[in-house]
């Protein structure tokens, strides 16, 4: 009988997950999209993304990184040949890093799986969560297979690198068949500060406090997410650059 398995995106959607949906629950916490991704190993590469979580969010996120986020990587590492993996995993940029780096690790173990992808039918800023678990079977049967692995596996590659002239190149190469990809490689490049450039979200979130002349962040954040879905940042990133835009302005 074939392996059957489903890797998350966050134990939000595991909270929803269907129990009719059988197979065995992979789930990635974390935040790849920001901070330190180097590291010449595994383990290496662990400790610094351990070091930085710890640094940025450690006095308002609990988690022990080798305790609660690494067996989860062990777990994909550690899939058999033969067998079958669902990925769940959403466009905005937030998604697709963890996204790419799931398929680096799949790509590693040099195993012949069946591996597919699914994806909620229209990109909003709600992402998986706007499905009752129901319509989570529905989508299921959506799925579509990911290939080529080896080649969507350098997408993780070129970002760890932040080789963007390669990660550009590989999502133009992969519009045809994922151009959702190519939707969030831009946004990355977008993110990125220049000399009398902020960044797209700096920008948009200075925008939105102008616009709506305030300062709460509460207000600030729902803007943001709605116009700025395809970044798909949480409160706690979002409010790393709210407060450096506050400390810029003091």
């Amino acid at each position: 009988m074939q392996n059957n398995y489903h890797i998350l995106n966050g134990d939000a959607l595991l909270d929803q997950f269907p129990k009719s949906i059988k197979g065995e629950k992979i789930i990635l916490r974390e935040c790849l999209v920001e901070g330190d991704v180097q590291g010449d190993s595994f383990e290496s590469f662990c400790q610094v993304r351990a070091d930085y979580l710890q640094q940025a969010y450690g006095q308002v996120v609990d988690v022990d990184y080798h305790k609660e986020v690494v067996p989860e990587f062990e777990k994909i590492l550690a899939i058999p040949q033969g067998s079958e993996v669902n990925l769940w995993f959403e466009d905005d940029l937030f998604c697709q890093v963890n996204f790419w780096f799931t398929l680096h690790l799949l790509a590693q173990t040099g195993k012949e799986i069946e591996a597919f992808l699914i994806r909620p039918e229209e990109h909003t800023e709600y992402g998986f969560g706007y499905y009752e678990p129901h319509e989570l079977v529905g989508l299921l049967k959506t799925r579509v297979p990911i290939t080529p692995l080896n080649q969507l596996s350098q997408l993780w590659l070129a970002y760890q690198a932040n080789d963007l002239a390669h990660l550009k190149e590989i999502g133009s190469g992969l519009n045809k068949e994922y151009p959702f990809i190519a939707n969030t490689v831009q946004a990355h490049l977008d993110r990125i500060p220049s000399k009398n450039n902020p960044g797209k979200p700096k920008m948009i979130l200075s925008q939105i406090m102008n616009e709506l002349d305030t300062e709460d962040f509460g207000e600030v954040f729902q803007e943001f997410n709605h116009r700025a879905s395809i970044y798909g940042f949480g409160d706690l990133q979002v409010k790393r650059l709210f407060d450096e835009l506050i400390d810029e302005s003091s």
